[in-house]
């Protein structure tokens, strides 16, 4: 089966031509500047790339640009889009009226856009994706599979904010948290190499430009870092995570700030950029710290200090942890991060190993000590693959 994997952004898209079955991508690649210029990045047969400026006013146009490409010319890897047996769609919010994938229909696409202003600048994108994809190729099934899914089966203890009910009731306001299908895939593996396979106490944390923590209930999420919007929790490239009601307050009025504008600043311009004043890239702020830089020190540390506090509280949620697993382009590649968060989690259960944590490697490991009571795993994420795959699952019937 064939799956066509499209990530519409407010101006790009991602995409991936993937076999779920046998776990084989044909092509992938990225339309960039749209509705400035356009251009097209396309990956094909063993590692063969193409980079062509093609004008891109709409996303329609993208999509059209990205299907030629599939079909014809020098990255050509299918005849025709005739050969694409469904589209999978990546899906920023589905509130809680979607807890699994679902097979895209005009009811699905009018929830969604219900559902916009709790993701203003992806839910619109996501949409006119699925909407472009039913035009040019008319009759293939859609399916929508949702970055908030994972999150659904947190406790209403967890999920609630102390505010009052009726903001709940009223508005949908709660914890819906993100990166769901990074996190279902990361845990997932995570039970496959664990010795034990009943009532895992996984952590597992995503950590990117965009970053979470989750806690997973054998195979369920109980709590999540992320909130209603994706600037909770962590630190990031350039959102804040956390901070206080009263510091945001307090910064409106001292700077004369409408509250889009402070939004703005903690979305934008806070983070590993704003502490560091030199960039949103932990790589560019680890070298300025080994360079002396002591705002990149102060980042650095900021970083794993808040994932750590997240792990302890996870840990604690969990009643013990089984493993704690690292993910994304930090996650993955950031040892020295690893490192500082995994320090004095001994009593946890949790050792890191050195050796095995400095080591380079690109697939899924262990970087504990042999003796640890608990695991640490550095598990490479596949979101598409679960895009890919729950597609698969929803047009053959088979449950998600």
């Amino acid at each position: 089966m064939l799956v066509f994997i499209l990530n519409a952004g407010s101006s790009s898209l991602k995409y991936q031509l993937m076999n779920p079955i046998i776990k084989k991508v044909f092509a992938s690649g990225i339309c960039e500047r749209i509705g400035i210029d356009g251009v097209l990045k396309h990956e094909y047969g063993e590692g063969k790339k193409l980079v062509e400026e093609i004008d891109m006013p709409t996303h329609k146009e993208a999509i059209e640009s990205v299907l030629s490409a599939l079909t014809a010319g020098e990255g050509k890897v299918i005849d025709s889009i005739n050969d694409i047996d469904a589209i999978g769609h990546r899906a920023v919010h589905g509130g809680e009226e979607f807890s699994s994938s679902v097979m895209v229909t005009p009811k699905v696409i009018e929830t969604m856009k219900r559902l916009i202003p709790l993701a203003p600048l992806h839910n619109p994108a996501n949409i006119l994706g699925m909407e472009i994809c039913q035009e040019l190729m008319p009759g293939k099934p859609n399916v929508a599979v949702f970055d908030t899914a994972f999150h659904q089966t947190m406790p209403d203890y967890a999920y609630m904010y102390a505010l009052p009910y009726d903001q709940y009731t009223k508005h949908g306001i709660r914890k819906y948290g993100f990166h769901g299908t990074s996190h279902y895939y990361v845990s997932n593996e995570a039970r496959g190499m664990l010795d034990k396979k009943r009532n895992t106490r996984i952590i597992v944390c995503h950590l990117g430009n965009g970053s979470s923590v989750s806690a997973v209930y054998n195979g369920k999420c109980i709590d999540t870092s992320m909130g209603l919007t994706p600037i909770q929790g962590l630190m990031m490239g350039t959102r804040s995570g956390d901070v206080g009601a009263g510091a945001l307050q307090f910064m409106m009025s001292q700077e004369g700030m409408t509250i889009d504008e402070a939004l703005d600043v903690m979305n934008k311009k806070s983070g590993i950029l704003g502490i560091s004043g030199k960039s949103s890239d932990l790589r560019e702020i680890l070298e300025g710290m080994q360079e002396g830089d002591d705002r990149c020190r102060l980042a650095v540390q900021m970083v794993a200090y808040n994932i750590k506090k997240y792990v302890g509280s996870y840990v604690a949620a969990l009643d013990g942890v089984d493993a704690l697993c690292f993910t994304g382009g930090i996650g993955e590649n950031a040892s020295l991060i690893r490192e500082i968060v995994c320090a004095g989690l001994d009593g946890m259960g949790l050792v890191l190993d050195p050796v095995k944590n400095n080591k380079r490697r690109s697939d899924a490991r262990d970087i504990a000590t042999n003796g640890s009571a608990s695991r640490i795993f550095v598990i490479p994420t596949n979101e598409e693959y679960v895009i890919a795959n729950d597609t698969y699952k929803v047009v053959s019937g088979t449950k998600c």
